[in-house]
């Protein structure tokens, strides 16, 4: 790849940048997730006061930009970039929501122990910081409890469901076999627990390498004041915010229509949307049943499906397989593709693939830090007790978290540090845009012949009818639209929506109630995938359109990821060179 010489930076370079160094400064979290040193010791404020202090710093920004002019394309977008999202985020915080979330998958009470999978344990040094950080998990989420108490208390609450699924979380957190006491025999320590200690079993393990008898002694003592610090949020929620829960899920349209500009950096029409998300199911729903046939003939998608899941071709027996297999199918898609369909820069080729230290179902990803020296990373969190796994069902997953899906999106973006500025190389991400994108490159995988194998096609129509019925569903539920005729009609309820997940997706019954808990609990985020996808592809279609017989897929695919993570109204703006990102 040809990298161009080096862009000027501007006055909107500096307040973008100077943005950026504001929210690494209130946010050291969000330092670790993006690789910038120095923060790895420190929590975030979750206090009202650190609240406002990020709706403060987006105001000011704001105030900044009214200041400043655009001297070229890259400039326009920013502004447009910066504008949307930050105006987004004070409308958010106006709202007085944001520091009410609770819920299963994003919120504080999940943040605070993320953060430990993206630290080095190589050295003692990297103990001693991770000690360093859990001391200050205490102060975070009493910080934490007291803004969701407040906000309680001005009658904005999670939904009861979401309360006590977190309650669980913080039991499961700190059990014998839970998190923290996995962290300690990650660290190979000594057995200096006493006998009877909840976390004795995991201690007292051989080990080639065992860390100082005082950092040992030091580490114990902060993972057992996190983990009781769980403990005691488990004990606020139960007592201080499940007694003011309400029992209804649905936020209703006008929370709902903000949530979703949130995700998408669009508006789109959520009556619309909903009609065409059911449209889009049957869709996908028939292309199954034709696919089924490819399987074994005059089966039911049903029957194809359990004979993929029983075919010795497609398993994979336990977790060191696994991630050897997602490895090597994630740099086998580097190689078909680099030079082909995608420039990929040389940093980009690295993609890590590994096992995720929770329990909790899922695979995600985590982009590089700013020089590469911590890769992109595909992550799979394996259930507890799950040993055998179905290649069939989720090649299209690896392309999705890997290339072209995040791996090349997040990646190519924080390359191009000649062009864009630290604010939309690393920091600016918008889900619309991003799994968007991701959907699409699963697609995209088929479009160009690397799906079509019957079992694996199955696999991503699977993945492309369960996220087809998240816009149904989590449009439906929230803004309390008719269900539809195959789950009995009238008002969406939890077995209605049980009913219509389990009619149209092919997981597990954990993942899946966990699924559904993620649609109940974070409103507007699940749909972007698929809505994100469709707006990708109307995207490329115009310019297709536009460009004729110029038009170039891999041109094309270069220029709208250099725009980096935007909200998809600003990303079309920025493609077709309309007057919005002109203004």
């Amino acid at each position: 790849m040809t990298t161009p010489a080096p862009r000027t930076p501007t006055a909107v370079d500096a307040v973008a940048d100077a943005h950026f160094d504001a929210v690494i400064a209130l946010s050291p979290l969000q330092a670790t997730y993006l690789g910038i040193p120095g923060h790895d010791t420190e929590m975030d404020d979750f206090s009202t006061e650190g609240y406002a202090a990020h709706e403060h710093a987006a105001r000011r920004t704001l105030a900044a930009l009214e200041q400043v002019r655009p001297v070229d394309e890259v400039d326009r977008v920013s502004i447009a970039a910066l504008r949307e999202r930050l105006g987004l985020q004070v409308e958010v915080a106006e709202s007085g929501w944001d520091r009410a979330a609770l819920n299963n998958l994003a919120s504080p009470l999940q943040a605070c122990r993320d953060v430990f999978d993206l630290m080095p344990t190589d050295t003692e040094q990297d103990w001693e910081t991770i000690a360093a950080r859990l001391r200050q998990v205490p102060r975070a989420l009493g910080q934490f409890a007291d803004t969701l108490a407040e906000s309680a208390a001005k009658g904005q609450v999670a939904a009861r469901r979401q309360v006590e699924e977190c309650i669980t979380q913080c039991a499961d957190l700190t059990a014998p076999d839970g998190y923290f006491a996995t962290l300690l025999s990650q660290a190979r320590l000594r057995d200096l627990a006493p006998q009877g200690d909840v976390f004795a079993s995991e201690l007292g393990r051989s080990a080639a390498r065992e860390l100082p008898e005082a950092l040992a002694a030091e580490l114990r003592g902060a993972v057992e004041g996190a983990a009781t610090a769980y403990r005691h949020m488990g004990a606020a929620l139960r007592e201080r915010l499940l007694p003011l829960a309400p029992a209804k899920d649905a936020v209703g349209r006008e929370r709902y229509a903000l949530a979703s500009r949130d995700f998408l950096g669009a508006t789109v029409d959520l009556d619309e949307t909903y009609a065409w998300g059911q449209d889009e199911l049957a869709r996908i729903t028939a292309e199954m049943t034709q696919t089924a046939q490819a399987i074994r003939p005059g089966a039911s998608v049903a029957e194809a499906i359990a004979a993929l899941r029983n075919d010795p071709s497609y398993q994979l027996h336990g977790t060191a397989a696994l991630q050897a297999w997602m490895q090597e199918r994630a740099d086998e898609a580097i190689a078909l593709l680099d030079g082909t369909h995608f420039d990929i820069p040389e940093p980009v080729r690295r993609i890590e693939c590994l096992i995720a230290p929770t329990q909790t179902g899922g695979i995600y990803y985590t982009g590089p830090s700013d020089d590469f020296t911590r890769p992109g990373r595909m992550w799979w969190s394996v259930p507890k007790g799950e040993t055998q796994f179905g290649t069939w069902s989720e090649l299209s997953t690896v392309y999705h978290e890997g290339v072209p899906g995040h791996h090349l999106q997040v990646g190519q973006t924080v390359y191009r540090r000649e062009l864009l500025n630290k604010w939309r190389r690393m920091m600016c991400w918008v889900s619309g845009h991003g799994e968007g994108w991701a959907l699409y490159a699963e697609r995209l995988m088929a479009e160009f012949g690397h799906l079509d194998d019957p079992g694996h096609r199955m696999g991503m129509l699977c993945m492309q009818s369960l996220r087809a019925a998240r816009v149904v569903l989590d449009i439906g539920v929230h803004c309390e639209l008719p269900a539809p005729a195959e789950v009995g009609g009238g008002a969406w309820d939890y077995d209605k929506a049980w009913a219509f997940l389990t009619a149209h997706a092919f997981e597990s019954e954990g993942m899946l109630r966990f699924e559904l808990m993620r649609y109940l609990g974070w409103p507007g985020q699940a749909p972007s995938y698929k809505i994100g996808e469709r707006l990708w592809l109307d995207l490329r279609e115009e310019t297709r359109r536009r460009e004729g017989s110029a038009f170039s897929l891999k041109d094309f695919h270069r220029r709208a990821l250099d725009v980096g993570s935007v909200g998809l109204d600003t990303l079309r703006d920025a493609v077709l060179g309309t007057p919005a990102a002109r203004d």
